[in-house]
């Protein structure tokens, strides 16, 4: 991790949402729009908790392969998670949905820069 140091806050920030933008829109797709909400008809099938998950490790992969760090991709894999049952659930929008996730990855990037011991 420490070579992405050298590319400091802003260099890292976009990085991440780059892969932040590939996985929540093309990598994302109209099955697993459709199937990881447990609010939704198809959801409710109980296959929502697989979909969000897979989901979820697709981000938590981006953070991995960017950052290096193990701890940053599962904290990216739970946050997502939380964020998106949020949204899911109705209990936040879109616009606020996004600003959650960046908000996550302008706060990997804080901890990078930083050079907090992430395992």
């Amino acid at each position: 991790m420490n070579n992405i140091v050298e590319l400091g806050f802003w260099g890292i920030l976009f990085a991440m949402l780059i892969g932040h933008a590939l996985a929540d829109y093309p990598l994302q797709g109209d099955f697993i729009a459709n199937f990881k909400s447990y609010k939704t008809k198809l959801g409710k099938e109980t296959v929502w908790p697989y979909v969000l998950g897979s989901h979820c490790l697709i981000h938590a992969g981006f953070i991995w392969v960017i950052t290096g760090s193990v701890a940053l991709a599962v904290a990216e894999m739970v946050a997502h998670f939380i964020i998106d049952m949020l949204k899911c659930g109705g209990k936040t929008n879109f616009h606020i949905d996004q600003w959650l996730h960046i908000g996550c990855k302008v706060a990997w990037s804080l901890l990078i820069v930083s050079e907090v011991n992430l395992l």
